[in-house]
Protein backbone atom coordinates (compact mmCIF):
# COMPACT_ATOMS: atom_id res chain seq x y z
CA UNK A 1 0.00 0.00 0.00
CA UNK A 2 0.97 3.62 -0.37
CA UNK A 3 2.50 5.32 2.69
CA UNK A 4 -0.71 7.28 3.30
CA UNK A 5 -3.81 5.57 2.00
CA UNK A 6 -7.51 5.93 2.84
CA UNK A 7 -7.83 2.22 2.12
CA UNK A 8 -5.31 1.23 4.79
CA UNK A 9 -7.34 0.11 7.80
CA UNK A 10 -4.52 1.30 10.05
CA UNK A 11 -4.54 4.83 8.64
CA UNK A 12 -7.63 6.45 10.10
CA UNK A 13 -6.43 10.00 9.44
CA UNK A 14 -6.17 9.45 5.68
CA UNK A 15 -9.50 7.61 5.70
CA UNK A 16 -11.37 10.38 7.52
CA UNK A 17 -10.02 13.03 5.14
CA UNK A 18 -11.00 10.94 2.11
CA UNK A 19 -14.38 10.06 3.65
CA UNK A 20 -15.29 13.71 4.26
CA UNK A 21 -14.58 14.63 0.64
CA UNK A 22 -16.31 11.52 -0.72
CA UNK A 23 -19.53 12.26 1.12
CA UNK A 24 -19.38 15.95 0.21
CA UNK A 25 -18.91 15.20 -3.49
CA UNK A 26 -21.50 12.43 -3.79
CA UNK A 27 -24.29 13.21 -6.30
CA UNK A 28 -27.65 13.85 -4.65
CA UNK A 29 -29.61 12.26 -7.52
CA UNK A 30 -29.17 10.43 -10.79
CA UNK A 31 -29.73 13.72 -12.62
CA UNK A 32 -26.40 14.96 -11.25
CA UNK A 33 -24.65 12.11 -13.08
CA UNK A 34 -25.84 13.29 -16.50
CA UNK A 35 -23.81 15.36 -18.95
CA UNK A 36 -25.39 16.42 -22.22
CA UNK A 37 -23.09 16.02 -25.20
CA UNK A 38 -23.38 16.16 -28.99
CA UNK A 39 -21.60 12.99 -30.11
CA UNK A 40 -19.71 10.38 -28.04
CA UNK A 41 -17.32 9.87 -30.97
CA UNK A 42 -16.17 13.50 -30.79
CA UNK A 43 -16.44 14.53 -27.15
CA UNK A 44 -15.43 18.17 -26.80
CA UNK A 45 -13.03 19.56 -24.25
CA UNK A 46 -15.80 21.05 -22.09
CA UNK A 47 -17.88 17.87 -22.29
CA UNK A 48 -14.84 15.81 -21.37
CA UNK A 49 -14.04 18.07 -18.43
CA UNK A 50 -17.60 17.81 -17.05
CA UNK A 51 -17.66 14.02 -17.35
CA UNK A 52 -14.19 13.55 -15.92
CA UNK A 53 -15.12 15.69 -12.94
CA UNK A 54 -17.99 13.30 -12.19
CA UNK A 55 -15.78 10.24 -12.59
CA UNK A 56 -13.32 11.75 -10.14
CA UNK A 57 -16.15 12.37 -7.67
CA UNK A 58 -18.07 9.10 -7.94
CA UNK A 59 -16.28 6.89 -10.52
CA UNK A 60 -18.96 7.33 -13.19
CA UNK A 61 -20.72 9.71 -15.54
CA UNK A 62 -23.72 9.29 -17.83
CA UNK A 63 -23.76 11.07 -21.17
CA UNK A 64 -26.89 11.93 -23.11
CA UNK A 65 -25.97 12.43 -26.75
CA UNK A 66 -27.80 13.55 -29.88
CA UNK A 67 -26.94 10.57 -32.11
CA UNK A 68 -30.08 8.61 -31.23
CA UNK A 69 -30.21 4.94 -32.19
CA UNK A 70 -27.16 4.97 -34.44
CA UNK A 71 -25.51 1.54 -34.33
CA UNK A 72 -21.81 0.65 -34.37
CA UNK A 73 -19.38 -0.68 -31.81
CA UNK A 74 -16.90 1.99 -32.88
CA UNK A 75 -19.00 4.54 -30.97
CA UNK A 76 -18.08 2.87 -27.68
CA UNK A 77 -14.40 2.57 -28.53
CA UNK A 78 -14.19 6.23 -29.55
CA UNK A 79 -15.73 7.34 -26.27
CA UNK A 80 -13.41 5.06 -24.31
CA UNK A 81 -10.31 6.32 -26.11
CA UNK A 82 -11.28 9.90 -25.28
CA UNK A 83 -10.87 8.91 -21.63
CA UNK A 84 -7.55 7.13 -22.08
CA UNK A 85 -8.90 3.57 -22.24
CA UNK A 86 -7.03 1.51 -24.84
CA UNK A 87 -6.25 -1.90 -23.28
CA UNK A 88 -9.55 -3.62 -24.04
CA UNK A 89 -10.60 -6.93 -22.50
CA UNK A 90 -11.39 -9.15 -25.50
CA UNK A 91 -13.81 -11.47 -23.74
CA UNK A 92 -15.59 -14.39 -25.37
CA UNK A 93 -18.62 -13.19 -27.30
CA UNK A 94 -17.09 -9.84 -28.20
CA UNK A 95 -16.91 -8.46 -31.72
CA UNK A 96 -13.61 -8.42 -33.62
CA UNK A 97 -12.74 -5.04 -32.12
CA UNK A 98 -13.27 -6.30 -28.57
CA UNK A 99 -16.60 -4.51 -28.00
CA UNK A 100 -19.55 -6.71 -27.04
CA UNK A 101 -23.08 -6.24 -28.39
CA UNK A 102 -25.40 -6.93 -25.45
CA UNK A 103 -28.72 -7.98 -26.93
CA UNK A 104 -30.87 -11.11 -27.05
CA UNK A 105 -28.80 -13.90 -28.58
CA UNK A 106 -29.65 -17.60 -28.60
CA UNK A 107 -26.50 -19.06 -30.16
CA UNK A 108 -24.33 -21.58 -28.33
CA UNK A 109 -21.63 -18.99 -27.66
CA UNK A 110 -23.98 -16.54 -25.93
CA UNK A 111 -27.06 -18.33 -24.60
CA UNK A 112 -25.44 -19.71 -21.41
CA UNK A 113 -24.76 -16.17 -20.21
CA UNK A 114 -27.43 -13.95 -18.59
CA UNK A 115 -26.43 -10.63 -20.27
CA UNK A 116 -27.61 -12.05 -23.62
CA UNK A 117 -31.03 -12.91 -22.17
CA UNK A 118 -33.89 -10.73 -20.96
CA UNK A 119 -33.54 -11.93 -17.37
CA UNK A 120 -32.60 -9.85 -14.36
CA UNK A 121 -28.87 -9.36 -13.80
CA UNK A 122 -28.04 -9.07 -10.12
CA UNK A 123 -25.50 -6.66 -8.68
CA UNK A 124 -21.92 -7.18 -9.82
CA UNK A 125 -18.78 -5.58 -11.14
CA UNK A 126 -17.53 -6.71 -14.54
CA UNK A 127 -14.71 -9.21 -14.95
CA UNK A 128 -14.74 -10.32 -11.30
CA UNK A 129 -13.74 -13.78 -12.57
CA UNK A 130 -10.62 -12.51 -14.37
CA UNK A 131 -7.09 -13.13 -13.20
CA UNK A 132 -6.03 -10.66 -10.52
CA UNK A 133 -3.38 -9.25 -12.85
CA UNK A 134 -5.94 -8.71 -15.65
CA UNK A 135 -8.79 -6.97 -13.89
CA UNK A 136 -11.29 -4.75 -15.66
CA UNK A 137 -10.84 -1.29 -14.20
CA UNK A 138 -13.04 0.64 -16.64
CA UNK A 139 -16.48 -0.15 -18.02
CA UNK A 140 -17.85 1.86 -20.94
CA UNK A 141 -21.43 1.35 -22.18
CA UNK A 142 -23.29 2.86 -25.12
CA UNK A 143 -27.04 2.32 -25.51
CA UNK A 144 -28.68 2.06 -28.92
CA UNK A 145 -32.20 0.82 -28.12
CA UNK A 146 -34.02 0.46 -24.81
CA UNK A 147 -36.35 -2.46 -24.21
CA UNK A 148 -40.05 -2.03 -24.80
CA UNK A 149 -40.59 -2.60 -21.09
CA UNK A 150 -38.14 -2.94 -18.18
CA UNK A 151 -34.36 -3.08 -18.46
CA UNK A 152 -33.72 -0.42 -15.80
CA UNK A 153 -30.14 -0.12 -14.60
CA UNK A 154 -28.94 0.73 -11.12
CA UNK A 155 -25.39 1.84 -10.32
CA UNK A 156 -23.44 2.43 -7.13
CA UNK A 157 -19.95 3.77 -6.66
CA UNK A 158 -17.91 0.89 -5.23
CA UNK A 159 -15.92 3.38 -3.17
CA UNK A 160 -19.15 4.49 -1.49
CA UNK A 161 -20.02 0.87 -0.73
CA UNK A 162 -16.58 0.55 0.85
CA UNK A 163 -17.10 3.72 2.88
CA UNK A 164 -20.50 2.67 4.22
CA UNK A 165 -19.23 -0.80 5.08
CA UNK A 166 -16.12 0.52 6.82
CA UNK A 167 -18.29 2.90 8.87
CA UNK A 168 -20.48 -0.04 9.84
CA UNK A 169 -17.62 -2.37 10.79
CA UNK A 170 -13.99 -2.05 9.65
CA UNK A 171 -13.56 -5.77 10.26
CA UNK A 172 -15.97 -6.41 7.38
CA UNK A 173 -13.51 -4.64 5.09
CA UNK A 174 -10.62 -6.61 6.56
CA UNK A 175 -12.51 -9.85 5.88
CA UNK A 176 -13.33 -8.93 2.27
CA UNK A 177 -9.73 -7.92 1.60
CA UNK A 178 -8.55 -11.42 2.51
CA UNK A 179 -6.86 -13.24 -0.36
CA UNK A 180 -9.33 -16.13 -0.08
CA UNK A 181 -12.54 -14.16 0.54
CA UNK A 182 -14.21 -15.48 -2.62
CA UNK A 183 -13.77 -18.24 -5.16
CA UNK A 184 -15.19 -18.15 -8.69
CA UNK A 185 -15.71 -21.75 -9.86
CA UNK A 186 -14.13 -22.80 -13.13
CA UNK A 187 -16.08 -22.38 -16.35
CA UNK A 188 -16.46 -25.62 -18.29
CA UNK A 189 -18.37 -25.87 -21.57
CA UNK A 190 -18.79 -29.10 -23.53
CA UNK A 191 -16.08 -30.71 -21.43
CA UNK A 192 -13.56 -27.93 -22.14
CA UNK A 193 -12.25 -25.79 -19.28
CA UNK A 194 -12.52 -22.18 -20.42
CA UNK A 195 -11.39 -20.72 -17.11
CA UNK A 196 -9.96 -22.31 -13.95
CA UNK A 197 -11.09 -21.60 -10.39
CA UNK A 198 -10.23 -18.05 -9.38
CA UNK A 199 -9.64 -17.15 -5.73
CA UNK A 200 -9.15 -13.60 -4.47
CA UNK A 201 -10.38 -10.62 -2.44
CA UNK A 202 -13.46 -8.46 -2.93
CA UNK A 203 -11.75 -5.14 -2.20
CA UNK A 204 -8.17 -4.53 -3.22
CA UNK A 205 -5.92 -1.53 -3.59
CA UNK A 206 -4.07 -1.27 -6.89
CA UNK A 207 -0.40 -0.39 -7.22
CA UNK A 208 -1.49 3.13 -8.17
CA UNK A 209 -3.44 3.46 -4.91
CA UNK A 210 -6.96 3.10 -6.35
CA UNK A 211 -9.71 0.97 -4.84
CA UNK A 212 -10.98 -1.87 -6.98
CA UNK A 213 -13.88 -4.23 -6.27
CA UNK A 214 -14.61 -7.78 -7.44
CA UNK A 215 -18.17 -8.85 -6.70
CA UNK A 216 -21.26 -10.69 -7.84
CA UNK A 217 -24.54 -11.33 -6.07
CA UNK A 218 -25.31 -14.31 -8.31
CA UNK A 219 -25.22 -17.36 -6.04
CA UNK A 220 -24.20 -19.93 -8.66
CA UNK A 221 -21.20 -17.92 -9.80
CA UNK A 222 -19.38 -17.67 -6.49
CA UNK A 223 -18.31 -19.60 -3.39
CA UNK A 224 -17.73 -17.41 -0.37
CA UNK A 225 -15.21 -18.16 2.34
CA UNK A 226 -16.69 -19.99 5.33
CA UNK A 227 -15.16 -17.38 7.65
CA UNK A 228 -18.11 -16.09 9.74
CA UNK A 229 -16.93 -12.50 9.31
CA UNK A 230 -16.89 -12.87 5.52
CA UNK A 231 -20.40 -14.30 5.68
CA UNK A 232 -21.59 -11.38 7.81
CA UNK A 233 -19.95 -8.84 5.51
CA UNK A 234 -21.50 -10.39 2.40
CA UNK A 235 -24.93 -10.37 4.02
CA UNK A 236 -24.52 -6.73 5.02
CA UNK A 237 -23.46 -5.80 1.46
CA UNK A 238 -26.44 -7.62 -0.06
CA UNK A 239 -28.79 -5.73 2.26
CA UNK A 240 -27.18 -2.45 1.24
CA UNK A 241 -27.55 -3.16 -2.47
CA UNK A 242 -31.18 -4.18 -2.04
CA UNK A 243 -32.01 -1.08 -0.04
CA UNK A 244 -33.22 2.36 -1.07
CA UNK A 245 -29.85 3.94 -0.27
CA UNK A 246 -29.46 7.50 -1.50
CA UNK A 247 -26.19 6.40 -3.11
CA UNK A 248 -27.87 3.95 -5.50
CA UNK A 249 -28.87 5.65 -8.75
CA UNK A 250 -31.46 4.18 -11.12
CA UNK A 251 -32.30 4.98 -14.73
CA UNK A 252 -33.59 3.32 -17.87
CA UNK A 253 -30.95 4.24 -20.42
CA UNK A 254 -32.27 5.58 -23.71
CA UNK A 255 -31.00 5.68 -27.30
CA UNK A 256 -27.76 7.64 -27.54
CA UNK A 257 -26.99 7.48 -23.82
CA UNK A 258 -23.82 6.04 -22.36
CA UNK A 259 -21.94 5.26 -19.16
CA UNK A 260 -18.26 6.00 -18.58
CA UNK A 261 -17.09 4.42 -15.34
CA UNK A 262 -14.34 2.84 -13.30
CA UNK A 263 -16.29 -0.44 -13.23
CA UNK A 264 -18.79 0.55 -10.58
CA UNK A 265 -21.36 -1.81 -9.08
CA UNK A 266 -24.37 -2.22 -11.36
CA UNK A 267 -27.43 -4.35 -12.05
CA UNK A 268 -30.28 -4.64 -14.58
CA UNK A 269 -33.93 -5.49 -14.16
CA UNK A 270 -35.63 -8.05 -16.38
CA UNK A 271 -37.15 -6.73 -19.58
CA UNK A 272 -39.46 -7.64 -22.43
CA UNK A 273 -39.13 -6.88 -26.12
CA UNK A 274 -42.10 -7.56 -28.38
CA UNK A 275 -41.49 -6.99 -32.07
CA UNK A 276 -43.71 -7.22 -35.13
CA UNK A 277 -41.48 -9.98 -36.48
CA UNK A 278 -41.76 -12.29 -33.46
CA UNK A 279 -44.56 -14.80 -33.84
CA UNK A 280 -44.27 -16.08 -30.26
CA UNK A 281 -44.29 -12.64 -28.66
CA UNK A 282 -40.58 -12.49 -27.89
CA UNK A 283 -37.89 -10.55 -29.65
CA UNK A 284 -35.76 -12.30 -32.22
CA UNK A 285 -31.99 -12.23 -31.91
CA UNK A 286 -30.74 -8.67 -32.32
CA UNK A 287 -34.22 -7.18 -32.74
CA UNK A 288 -34.74 -5.51 -29.37
CA UNK A 289 -32.77 -3.90 -26.59
CA UNK A 290 -29.19 -3.22 -27.66
CA UNK A 291 -26.18 -1.75 -25.96
CA UNK A 292 -22.46 -1.99 -26.59
CA UNK A 293 -20.13 -2.89 -23.74
CA UNK A 294 -16.38 -2.36 -23.59
CA UNK A 295 -14.25 -3.44 -20.64
CA UNK A 296 -10.75 -2.11 -20.18
CA UNK A 297 -7.73 -3.05 -18.10
CA UNK A 298 -7.13 0.72 -17.80
CA UNK A 299 -8.88 3.13 -15.48
CA UNK A 300 -10.59 6.20 -16.90
CA UNK A 301 -7.72 8.60 -17.55
CA UNK A 302 -7.29 11.37 -15.03
CA UNK A 303 -9.47 9.74 -12.37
Amino acid sequence: MNESSPFDLNDNTAYQQWREKKLRDAPASVEELIVEIDDPRTITRSEHRAMLDLVRRCNMAVYVSKIGDLEGSSITKAAAMRFGCHNIDRNRGAEDDGVTAITLQSGELHSPYIPYSNREIKWHTDGYYNRLDLQDYALILHFVRPAQEGGENAVMDHEMAYLLMRDENPDYIRALMAEDAMMIPKNVMNGVELRPDRIGPVFLETAAGNLHMRYTMRKRNIVWSSDPLVQEAVGWLENLLQSDSQYIYRATMQAGWGLVSNNVLHDRTAFSDVTENSADGTAKDGAGRLMYRARYHDRVYGS
